[in-house]
């Protein structure tokens, strides 16, 4: 006997794992059971997929049993295909979210460390000042360069405390500890011009 059963079962377009149960029914008829799994796939919907049940005699199998299968197999394997796809993207999608979220956290964290270390540096800052060391409370002012976006307060802060420790003069009030500008004297008329040393 001679059949070309498995011929037309790998011409189907499917991906997974076909299951066929036969039983046999009443008088002289088959309940065949058509089922489709697909490992791969790990949507858990795929299990709410119910099996293509047929009741019919064999020759009605062997006549159409393909043609009724054909179109819902595929059909089956290709929405299969597709949930699988999209829980993919969908977990890649979850792990992207997560990655963001676990770096926005860090960032947030990190942030939260130098805000506590520019606090506890002020705090330094405002201690000595009360303690009347304002030179030492000016090189405690935290470094620009370590804190940019605090910048203006760090210049404001340098600038109240350096005002404060500016050298005292004789009358009771602060001089300005500016850089004097070396003073160069004039040549006056006072000196006579030999023009004979010029001309040689």
């Amino acid at each position: 006997m001679n059949t070309n059963f498995f011929n037309q079962i790998q011409q189907l377009d499917f991906t997974g794992n076909l299951q066929l149960t036969i039983t046999k029914g009443a008088e002289s008829n088959l309940i065949v059971s058509v089922l489709l799994h697909n490992e791969q796939c790990g949507d858990s919907a795929k299990n709410l997929i119910p099996p293509l049940t047929f009741n019919a005699t064999p020759q009605e199998f062997d006549e159409g049993f393909f043609e009724q299968i054909t179109t819902p197999v595929q059909k089956v394997s290709g929405l299969m295909v597709d949930m699988e796809k999209f829980q993919k993207q969908l977990d890649e999608a979850k792990a992207q979210s997560a990655i963001e979220k676990a770096k926005a956290e860090k960032e947030k964290k990190e942030q939260e460390a130098k805000d506590k270390k520019f606090k506890q540096a002020m705090d330094k800052v405002d201690e000595l000042e009360k303690e009347g060391k304002f030179r030492e409370a000016w090189m405690k002012v935290p470094d620009l360069t370590e804190f940019p976006e605090k910048a203006d307060e760090i210049r404001k802060r340098k600038t109240s405390l350096s005002d404060k420790f500016a050298t005292p003069s004789l009358f009771g009030t602060t001089e300005e500890t500016a850089p004097e500008q070396p003073q160069v004297a004039e040549v006056t008329a006072d000196y006579p011009i030999d023009e004979a040393d010029e001309e040689e």
